[in-house]
């Protein structure tokens, strides 16, 4: 990814930030252990899929219940210390704090270490979007969420949605965060920049990296992750 940048200077947008629903909104479950908390910024944000069902019910009341449904498969069926991600956002549109300490590492321009991409926890945040993308596109409102919330976290971070926003198979053999949401990732690229008044970049990405996979494997499983 990278090459020369196009068109004027970069101008200081004025934005807002998504609402987060904290772990205490959605009813969290203690951890087993306090996260591990680096004092130093993420260097990549990983997009992923749930790899569960593309759910019609676009509430807020579905999208906390589909953050306590996470957190106990990750808990009780993977034997993690709490859910696996830092951020969730919903079919409908929700962005749900996950794994303990997340919001406020975030705010601090720290990171939690998750358990999202196997190998590359220390250095990675990831965003668990709700859904199967193999072959179906994500909702506007999860689209539209997932913008926000990536210029939110570059913006804080002082990131380059460019170098910094991957799919999870760029690091691990997974299908996730699906086909049709992977090919999308130039196009989030794209309006992320666009979001942080940052001048566009003429591309040289290499092709669509396949999957590896058949399927995504398990719901709230989907791929390799430690």
């Amino acid at each position: 990814m990278g090459g020369l940048l196009l068109g004027p200077p970069p101008t200081a947008v004025a934005r807002v930030m998504p609402r987060r629903y904290t772990r205490a909104e959605w009813a969290a479950r203690p951890p087993a252990t306090a996260a591990t908390v680096l004092n130093r910024a993420p260097d990549h944000i990983v997009v992923h899929h749930t790899a569960s069902a593309n759910a019609t019910d676009l509430s807020l009341e579905h999208a906390l219940a589909l953050s306590r449904a996470i957190q106990n498969f990750h808990m009780d069926t993977n034997g993690w210390a709490d859910a696996g991600q830092q951020l969730t956002i919903s079919r409908g549109g929700h962005l749900m704090e996950g794994r303990n300490r997340s919001l406020a590492a975030i705010n601090a321009g720290d990171l939690v270490v998750g358990a999202q991409t196997r190998g590359h926890n220390e250095h990675t945040i990831g965003i668990e979007n709700e859904g199967t993308y193999m072959t179906e596109e994500p909702t506007t409102a999860l689209w539209d969420a997932l913008v926000a919330t990536c210029a939110w976290l570059c913006d804080v971070h002082d990131l380059d949605p460019y170098a910094a926003i991957v799919g999870h198979r760029d690091y691990n053999t997974t299908a996730c965060p699906g086909d049709a949401l992977y090919a999308l990732l130039p196009r989030l690229r794209d309006e992320v920049a666009g979001e942080l008044g940052l001048r566009r970049r003429v591309r040289t990405s290499p092709p669509p990296k396949p999957s590896g996979l058949p399927g995504p494997r398990f719901t709230f499983d989907h791929g390799p992750a430690a």
